[in-house]
């Protein structure tokens, strides 16, 4: 979830991003090693105190890779998986997990906790190849401003955003390079189905719809709701990005605003989770295990929202106020099965790029 990252960095405090937990180097190969090696995308986050509390407690220390977008960081590892970077891959989203899973990226564990992870996203039950650890919604975000000044009622809904009224406003990532432009085109084919979301396209780029590479351009170059949008002087007042963008707004300015300078439109959203797994062929095994088994505890789920901007899965996690004023999740995102996105996907990204980029 590509926000997480800028988000860390705006608050520079706390966190661990980086690999500054572990040495560098060969510590790791071992299968005696005291490191584990964590390979994930580049939006991880975690409080100091809340590693330093595992290693601690563990004995292992951990050393993070970050290998890019959710996207390159999957493909990077499967082209790996022989000979692995590292001992567990976090970051692998429901639009992609198909293709670790059909890659042979993960082996078999069932970690300490996984009871307490709620029904709804449980996924692979028989073969336990991947935790769920966090999820979040995809959604458009609009600048409240910029609909108060126009006198415009912000769009609801993927309908709203073909209408002409919002005509030249909305910007959205690549599908084919972008965790949420990929779940935004899915959560369009999840709305008007297999022969309707093309359709839904061709409105949408009559409609003006801006395509960028990343989330980061997205939000923080092109959206003028955005702290970095109106330094930026962006113009387009509609990004896809997440629902919890708003808390972020909030949390992270100087001084704080009474209320969020962005909203969401709720009929927009799709659901994403995300997943972490022990890597076929890791060296440390045994300590790959334990930093599963830390992802599912109370104190790292606890830990998360503020830092990832994402959402617990475990029963008993607490949600940080701010999330449930700020940016609550969907009530009724739209969302679609594992196996469908594995038939579909990679097809749906071609023809959405023809459509769309040509």
């Amino acid at each position: 979830m590509n926000n997480k990252k800028f988000f860390a960095a705006v608050v520079g405090l706390g966190l661990v991003t980086l690999s500054a937990c572990g040495s560098s180097g060969d510590e790791g190969s071992s299968g005696d090693s005291k490191t584990v090696t964590l390979v994930s995308h580049d939006s991880w986050a975690v409080s100091k105190s809340v590693l330093a509390d595992f290693e601690e407690k563990s004995g292992y220390k951990v050393k993070v890779l970050e290998d890019g977008d959710a996207g390159q960081a999957v493909n990077k590892a499967i082209l790996t998986k022989d000979n692995p970077q590292g001992d567990v891959f976090f970051g692998v989203d429901n639009t992609l997990l198909s293709r670790a899973l059909d890659n042979g990226l993960f082996q078999s564990y069932e970690a300490k906790g996984a009871d307490r992870i709620k029904a709804e996203y449980r996924v692979d039950q028989d073969k336990h190849r991947v935790t769920p650890i966090d999820t979040g919604d995809i959604c458009v975000n609009y600048d409240k401003a910029y609909f108060s000044a126009h006198k415009l009622a912000p769009p609801t809904s993927y309908d709203d955003l073909i209408k002409p009224a919002y005509k030249n406003l909305l910007v959205t990532e690549n599908a084919s390079t972008s965790s949420p432009g990929l779940g935004f085109l899915l959560g369009s084919a999840a709305k008007y189905g297999d022969d309707g979301w093309q359709g839904y396209w061709k409105k949408l780029k009559a409609n003006g719809v801006k395509v960028v590479d990343g989330w980061e351009q997205a939000y923080n170059d092109e959206f003028s709701g955005s702290a970095g949008g109106k330094k930026a002087k962006a113009d387009r007042p509609l990004v896809v990005s997440y629902a919890s963008s708003p808390p972020a707004e909030v949390i992270y300015a100087d001084p704080k605003p009474t209320a969020a300078p962005t909203g969401v439109a709720d009929g927009t959203c799709f659901r994403q989770t995300e997943y972490a797994g022990l890597l076929s062929n890791a060296k440390n095994t045994k300590g790959g295990k334990a930093f599963l088994d830390f992802l599912l505890t109370k104190e790292f789920q606890d830990d998360m929202p503020l830092n990832m901007f994402v959402y617990p899965v475990v029963e008993g996690a607490q949600v940080p106020a701010e999330f449930t004023k700020y940016g609550p999740q969907a009530k009724d995102p739209e969302t679609m099965d594992p196996a469908k996105i594995a038939d579909n996907r990679d097809d749906w990204v071609k023809s959405w790029t023809s459509l769309v980029l040509k």
